[in-house]
């Protein structure tokens, strides 16, 4: 099952303002002080003023405060769950996400079952037929992955899985390898996202043909980032 795509995806204003940019995750785990849509949205604002071209985020409060305040495209997900397919799991939360203004529904674009029995080309299909607006951006796992996703309808293929699902061992930063099997075989934008802790690391996967690059957790999320500092000291 196949869905079309109008007009065709490189050619959306909302893929052109993501184009060749970086895109800054704004996300914050659950029972940390950050877990507020109020901080989430600040942060988002301090990352367009840094000079991020879209806001990646999740559920649907931050969503519906950050798309109001902050004038970048939003890429927006809803995770429900730890384990299997829990990013966007189902149709519901799909609509639901794309009710909260955002220009892009991001979900689990692996093969693996989702929780509602429906496949991801039907899940395209119903999100399609709800007249949202919203692109839909497959987050992968694996060249495999890509392919059945770009064959499915979405518009946007995510190394965002990669090392997370099974199919690939964890890379120490982002999986430009995966980039490269993907930029060749598919048709479609490809964002790399996933462990990309470094501005240089972010320029090798613009190097290897990514349409945009996804931080999240090195400019968002201090937690991790102050641990890293912490390592670095305790152990010189």
């Amino acid at each position: 099952m196949t869905t079309t795509r109008q007009p065709p995806p490189g050619d959306h204003p909302v893929l052109t303002r993501l184009r060749g940019g970086l895109i800054a995750s704004a996300q914050a785990y659950p029972g940390e002080p950050m877990r507020d849509p109020r901080t989430m949205c600040q942060v988002a604002q301090a990352c367009a003023t840094g000079g991020a071209v879209g806001i990646r985020a999740q559920g649907l409060a931050d969503l519906s405060l950050i798309t109001q305040q902050v004038d970048l495209p939003v890429i927006g997900l809803w995770k429900d769950g730890t384990q299997g397919v829990f990013i966007t799991p189902t149709l519901t939360h799909a609509i639901a996400v794309a009710s909260t203004g955002c220009q892009i529904v991001a979900l689990d674009g692996t093969r693996r079952p989702r929780p509602d029995g429906l496949t991801l080309a039907q899940t395209v299909a119903e999100l399609r037929q709800a007249r949202t607006g919203a692109l839909v951006m497959a987050d992968c796992g694996s060249l495999e992955d890509a392919l059945a996703a770009q064959d499915a309808g979405v518009d946007i293929l995510g190394t965002t899985l990669a090392g997370y699902t099974g199919q690939r061992p964890a890379t120490q930063g982002p999986d430009l390898e995966l980039v490269d099997e993907i930029v060749a075989r598919a048709e479609l934008p490809v964002i790399v996202e996933g462990r990309v802790h470094t501005p240089a690391q972010a320029a090798a996967a613009m190097e290897r043909g990514a349409f945009a690059v996804v931080v999240g957790t090195a400019i968002t999320h201090p937690t991790t980032i102050t641990s890293w500092f912490v390592s670095a000291v305790s152990g010189a």
